[in-house]
């Protein structure tokens, strides 16, 4: 699934190429593309019509377009969605979900999505931000993120780091792949409890994430296959600067040892087991010691 420096890739192309345009009319050609539009798909298109692109807007792993009404085009990638810009006469393609049409004849915006389970819907009055991804933190690319108070926050998380990094209101955009990156470089088990990290550590992990996200936005983001493409349909390299994320087996670029591959959540966590070795079980105390505390308390 897409992650931040992927969605703000497409972001910004959106940016370059719809910001200050009229939509004339919008084409749904497959309703579980607008599904989480509940008033349907001819409510989504009547209320887009004739409308001009204000601003293009991420939040996390949302985008949205805002409109001169006040509402916003919101949507989220899910694990295939693209949006593409490109000519009204190209062929349409067997995956494509949603057409935008412009008043001034240029170039589509064309949602493209072949698993289908990405979507757009239109949020009334959600043009600063939309009612349903309030509840999403904002990330390190905000300008009002507050990296103190994140910190603060995950210290009192009573879960392994990986899972407090994938909480979407802990902070926005980071997923599997990023917090992998993330992890490796601060030489952290993903496992180790996020209460056990020390200020100075958790402020260094939190710098770690910033830096890879950061990193991989240059590069365009991480493309494993061609389902995640920038708004020009060109793939991102970050593949290429992977430190342990799908490298199972292959040498830590940091010690040399192989990769290890965990089961994580329903998907799969990658490390190094040289530099991030699992944190020790708490030792179970025996009933003598146990006995002997209790004395001790009397």
């Amino acid at each position: 699934m897409p992650e931040l420096p992927e969605v703000e890739t497409v972001r910004l192309g959106l940016e370059r190429h719809v910001l200050g345009r009229q939509i004339q009319a919008a084409d749904v050609l497959h309703p579980r593309a607008v599904r989480r539009h509940v008033a349907g798909a001819a409510d989504f298109a009547a209320a887009v019509a004739g409308r001009t692109i204000t601003q293009v807007c991420r939040r996390g792993k949302y985008l949205w377009l805002a409109l001169d009404s006040g509402d916003a085009v919101l949507g989220h990638l899910g694990m295939s969605g693209q949006m593409l810009i490109q000519p009204p006469t190209a062929p349409a393609g067997p995956h494509l979900r949603v057409r935008f049409a412009f008043a001034d004849g240029g170039p589509d915006l064309r949602f493209v999505d072949q698993r289908t389970f990405g979507g757009l819907l239109v949020s009334r009055g959600g043009a600063h931000l939309p009612a349903e991804i309030a509840h999403i933190a904002r990330d390190p690319f905000d300008p009002l993120f507050d990296p103190d108070a994140v910190v603060a926050a995950l210290r009192r998380r009573r879960t392994g780091v990986k899972r407090a990094l994938l909480d979407q209101t802990l902070i926005g955009g980071v997923g599997n792949i990023y917090a992998d990156e993330a992890l490796w470089r601060a030489g952290l088990h993903g496992d180790r409890l996020a209460a056990s990290l020390s200020r100075p550590v958790a402020h260094r992990l939190l710098g770690h994430v910033t830096d890879v996200m950061t990193e991989a936005l240059a590069q365009g983001g991480t493309s494993f296959d061609s389902l995640y493409v920038n708004v020009n349909g060109e793939s991102g390299y970050f593949e290429r600067s992977l430190a342990v994320y799908g490298r199972e087996g292959q040498p830590c670029r940091r010690c040399g040892t192989a990769v290890r591959r965990e089961p994580f959540m329903n998907r799969s966590s990658y490390s190094c087991p040289r530099c991030q070795p699992r944190p020790r079980a708490p030792r179970p105390r025996s009933a003598r010691s146990a006995g002997r505390a209790v004395i001790r308390g009397l």
